[in-house]
């Protein structure tokens, strides 16, 4: 099986699973793998491997607490293995894909994000990410005992401090921290913000196609996301290619949505079919 009709596969099982059954890394390494197909998983997944046998070989339960997790994260994420955000080629495309992320050992908060989830959850530490918008967080927790991390800015510990500023950073200066931004976000959620990246660059340098897919993708690992059929719906109507458009949005209409959003999709697919008699 070709390394793009297995990721494809990869990704329709996560679509049929809960998510605390899906595997965070394996889905991230599928998403990349459409883009590089040429490169085969299982070296992606020794790595991956190799991350959690360092976390473990240097674990000292003698010492475990909080600091101590955070400075073995540190210490083999970062030291070993050489991991950082990249601030000089930030909108690379390269740093929304985790094979490339990990040839080159740098990509963005999401991508150095999984990296971490998966180091800690190799360990069975309770961390997650964050629903914090513009910029990828997590939070690992100890007892009862939280700290959240910044992965694409060498781990670093943010305080409340941090995370007004940062926020305001992002979002403008208006912004304000609310309780949304500290909920968890699971795994699909997690996958999807990846894709969501490269989605927005592919309709920035106006690359339809390449925007639907990547919509292909996430659709994939969502098949009941209405917001994603939607948005198909919408970009293959701009595209012309009617029929694909008026599925789409008859899907998201059975999957539901606002009351305003069923509306506009209602008369839209009627434009369509007009179109097409």
């Amino acid at each position: 099986m070709s390394s793009r009709l297995e990721a494809r596969e990869i990704l329709r099982r996560i679509g049929a699973q809960s998510d605390e059954d899906v595997d965070l890394a394996e889905g991230a390494l599928a998403l990349g793998a459409l883009d590089r197909p040429d490169q085969p998983l299982d070296r992606y997944r020794r790595h991956l491997a190799a991350l959690a046998r360092d976390m473990a070989e240097r674990f000292d339960p003698d010492t475990d607490c909080l600091e101590s997790r955070i400075a073995l994260l540190h210490e083999v994420v970062i030291d070993r293995h050489g991991y950082s955000g990249d601030d000089q080629t930030y909108d690379d495309l390269q740093n929304a894909n985790l094979l490339r992320v990990i040839d080159r050992r740098k990509g963005l908060p999401v991508a150095l994000g999984i990296l971490y989830l998966h180091a800690a959850r190799s360990m069975g530490w309770d961390m997650v990410g964050l629903n914090f918008p513009g910029h990828f967080l997590v939070r690992l927790e100890v007892d009862g005992e939280r700290a959240i991390l910044d992965p694409f800015n060498g781990g670093q510990v943010r305080t409340v401090v941090d995370l007004r500023e940062l926020i305001k950073a992002t979002a403008g200066t208006a912004a304000e921290l609310e309780p949304a931004y500290y909920q968890a976000v699971g795994n699909r959620d997690i996958l999807l913000r990846l894709q969501n990246n490269l989605k927005l660059r592919h309709l920035s340098a106006n690359d339809v196609a390449q925007a639907l897919d990547v919509l292909d993708a996430m659709r994939l690992m969502a098949p009941e996301e209405p917001a994603l059929w939607r948005e198909t719906g919408l970009l293959e109507a701009h595209r012309g290619n009617l029929d694909e458009a008026i599925a789409a949005l008859e899907t998201f209409m059975r999957l539901g949505g606002s009351d305003q959003q069923l509306h506009q999709a209602a008369m839209l697919i009627q434009q369509l079919k007009n179109r097409l008699d």
